[in-house]
C-alpha cells in the first residue's frame, strides 16, 4: 500500500457488484484512502466479491446497506467525503427490454439524487459517474468506419444505455448550475472475476461448462470491445485522481471481436466442443461498439497498454483454470 499520499475519504456506490467491488479492492491494496461502500444489496450485489481482510478492517472500510434513490449524503462521514464514485446501476440490457422501470428508477433518479445530496457537500473534490460505451450507440449506422470519441453524439439503443446517457447529461448539468467537478468514464465490455452469471461471458463459460448450447443473438457477428475489470478500475482510479475537472473520458484496450469468435475462443481454452444456439436476434441490438481512446493513451496515460485480454484464452493460457479465475 502506497503510504505517502495523503488518505481521503471515498465514497463508492454499488460497490458489491462486479466493477464497483474490483474498484474497492484495488484503492485498499494500493492506496491508504478510507472506502464508504453503499450499496443497496439487489439481485446482482454479492458481499463475497469484498475479501475479507478488506471487509474485516473497520478503520478503512464500512459498508452502509441503502439506495442511492434515498438521503445518502445526510451522514456526516458521507457528506464530508472527497469522491464519490458511483457505480451503482441497472445494468443487463435484455433487463431493460423486458422491464425499463428499474433502469429509469436507479439509473437516472438515482444519480439526481446523489446530485443533490452533494452538491453542497463541504469537502468534495470530485463526483464520478460510470458511464458506458453503449450510449454512442451502433456505430454501423455511420457511413464511413466510426470510434466514437468524447464528443461523439449519444444515440442510446435501449433502455438502459439511454438511462447511462441520460445520468451523463444530468452530471454535466449539475457542474454548470451546482459547480460540481465531474469525471465521466465510458468503458467497453469488462470482463473478469465476480461477473455475474446473467453476464454473456459467464454464462457462455456455464454453457459450454454444462455441455448445453451456448445462446447466440443474430448471426453472432455483433463486434464488441473488451477490457479486464482490474485494467479498468485502476484507470478509473487514476483518472479520479490526476485527470482535469469536468471531463469525459472513453476506456477501451483496443481488442475487439465479434462473439461467434470469443464463444468459440472460450471453447477452445476449456478444451470443448461449442454447441451454438442461434436464436431471435434482440430488439433494438447494435451492430458493434467502438471507441477512440486517444484522449485517454496521449494525454493521461502515454504508452499504456491492457495488460489482461481474451488473446490468453487462446494458446498461451490453455487452461481451464485460467478461464476459471479470469472470466468467471
Amino acid at each position: 500500500m502506497k503510504t505517502n499520499i495523503k488518505p481521503f475519504t471515498i465514497v463508492v456506490t454499488g460497490g458489491l457488484g462486479f466493477i464497483g467491488s474490483r474498484f474497492i479492492k484495488y484503492v485498499y491494496e494500493n492506496t491508504p484512502h478510507n472506502i464508504i461502500n453503499v450499496d443497496a444489496e439487489t439481485y446482482a450485489a454479492d458481499h463475497s466479491r469484498i475479501p475479507e481482510e478488506i471487509s474485516s478492517d473497520k478503520q478503512r472500510y464500512r459498508f452502509w446497506k441503502n439506495n442511492i434513490n434515498n438521503q445518502i449524503g445526510l451522514q456526516a462521514d458521507v457528506h464530508h467525503a472527497q469522491y464519490v464514485v458511483n457505480f451503482a446501476a441497472e445494468s443487463h440490457v435484455d433487463n431493460s427490454i423486458a422491464d425499463g422501470t428499474p433502469f429509469m428508477k436507479t439509473n437516472i433518479n438515482g444519480v439526481f439524487n446523489l446530485l443533490e445530496n452533494f452538491k453542497n457537500a463541504p469537502y468534495l473534490r470530485k463526483f464520478v459517474q460510470i458511464s458506458t460505451d453503449e450510449v454512442y450507440g451502433d456505430m454501423e449506422d455511420y457511413r464511413n468506419p466510426s470510434y466514437a470519441t468524447e464528443s461523439f453524439p449519444l444515440k442510446p439503443s435501449s433502455y438502459y444505455s439511454a438511462s447511462k446517457a441520460s445520468a451523463d447529461l444530468l452530471v454535466q448539468s449539475a457542474a454548470r448550475t451546482y459547480g460540481i467537478d465531474y469525471l465521466i468514464t465510458r468503458s467497453c465490455n469488462n470482463f473478469g472475476p465476480g461477473q455475474d452469471p446473467e453476464k454473456f461471458l459467464p454464462k457462455i463459460a456455464k454453457c459450454i461448462g454444462d455441455g448445453t448450447p451456448v445462446p447466440v443473438y443474430g448471426d453472432g457477428e455483433q463486434i464488441r470491445e473488451w477490457i479486464h475489470v482490474d485494467d479498468n478500475v485502476e484507470i478509473i482510479y487514476n483518472l479520479m485522481m490526476t485527470a482535469p475537472h469536468d471531463q469525459v473520458y472513453n476506456i477501451g484496450s483496443g481488442y475487439t471481436c465479434p462473439n461467434n469468435h470469443i464463444i468459440k475462443m472460450i471453447g477452445r481454452a476449456m478444451g470443448k466442443e461449442v454447441d451454438f444456439d442461434y436464436v431471435e436476434d434482440r430488439l433494438g441490438h447494435d451492430r458493434r461498439y467502438s471507441l477512440n481512446c486517444s484522449k485517454l493513451t496521449s494525454a493521461l496515460l502515454s504508452g499504456w497498454r491492457p495488460k489482461l485480454f481474451p488473446d490468453w484464452i487462446d494458446d498461451v493460457y490453455n487452461t481451464r483454470d485460467i478461464v476459471q479465475a479470469r472470466i468467471i
